[in-house]
């Protein structure tokens, strides 16, 4: 399964995000679950370093399926926004997958 969470400061500014895990609805190189979760995250990062000047560290581990970012300014409106469409996306593909393929889930810390 894979879980995607997103952690939030008190105030509700965005700090992190999280992927890890492997669908298992197919085969590795047919699983349209995984290749859906991973163009949503992919696809985000890529929006918010193109299109915001919101700074992110972040780390991957492609054995484990993990990718881990840290927004260690948080995110302004825009980086917001995006990450507001990669829960929306998230979202639908759990819907319509279950949740035994993808799970997500967001955390105040």
């Amino acid at each position: 399964m894979i879980r995607v969470t997103i952690r939030k400061a008190p105030d509700g500014t965005v700090r992190a995000l999280d992927c890890e895990g492997h669908a298992a609805y197919a085969e590795y190189g047919n699983d349209v679950v995984c290749a859906a979760i991973s163009m949503l995250v992919l696809n985000t990062l890529n929006s918010i370093e193109s299109l915001t000047d919101n700074p992110f560290q972040g780390d991957e581990d492609k054995k484990k399926g993990k990718i881990s970012v840290v927004f260690p300014e948080g995110l302004d409106q825009a980086g917001m926004l995006l990450m507001d469409s990669l829960r929306l996306g998230v979202c639908g593909v759990e819907e319509q997958y279950g949740k035994e393929y993808v799970q997500f889930s967001e955390v105040t810390e």
